[in-house]
């Protein structure tokens, strides 16, 4: 066979190799953007306009391995009773003082993620490491810390306040009836 003839086959080698990394690398790239878009929903379109898709992938992908290896546990069944006891009360207090009830709600969601083995640095953080098990309440809770913030320099309406003490309630329940993923 002619030298050219080897030329011409490695080369034709050379492309089918190519074509099929391309293709492998794209299936690869969308069977995770549909498994981190299901995972996450909301809060991977909230990443993605915020850092692009390439790097909101990259954030989620990050958080979601950074939270798989936290020590997570279940609440027991005092916990949970303690801590919907103290929900009931920080609720009856609104109607005296709610922002001071907002502002025990939003301690009280910390205490349950610490308890549950969140750590609970920066709210930033916080909000990231529950939205990997959490993805459906964590814009309720990011909006009720707003609401908190808002409060602290005076600048929240009583029903602003009612709406952090209900996005407050939807984590909080999620907290306290989810269990650990079996995963862990």
């Amino acid at each position: 066979m002619a030298p050219w003839m080897w030329i011409a086959i490695a080369a034709a080698v050379v492309i089918v190799c190519v074509v099929v990394f391309t293709w492998w690398r794209e299936r690869s790239r969308s069977h995770r953007t549909e498994e981190l878009q299901g995972q996450f929903g909301q809060e991977y379109d909230r990443t993605v306009q915020e850092k692009g898709r390439k790097g909101a992938e990259t954030e989620l992908a990050e958080r979601k391995e950074r939270v798989e290896a936290m020590p997570l546990q279940q609440l027991t069944p005092e916990q949970t009773d303690q801590f919907a006891q103290l929900w009931t009360a920080t609720q009856a207090r609104f109607v005296d003082d709610p922002g001071g009830a907002v502002t025990d709600a939003d301690r009280l969601v910390a205490d349950v993620m610490r308890t549950r083995g969140y750590p609970v640095g920066d709210f930033d953080q916080r909000a990231a490491d529950v939205s990997v098990d959490h993805p459906q309440v964590v814009a309720n809770y990011r909006a009720a810390h707003e609401i908190a913030i808002r409060h602290s320099r005076a600048e929240a309406t009583t029903e602003e306040l009612r709406q952090a003490m209900v996005h407050y309630r939807a984590l909080f329940s999620d907290l306290l009836e989810t269990a650990v993923p079996a995963a862990r």
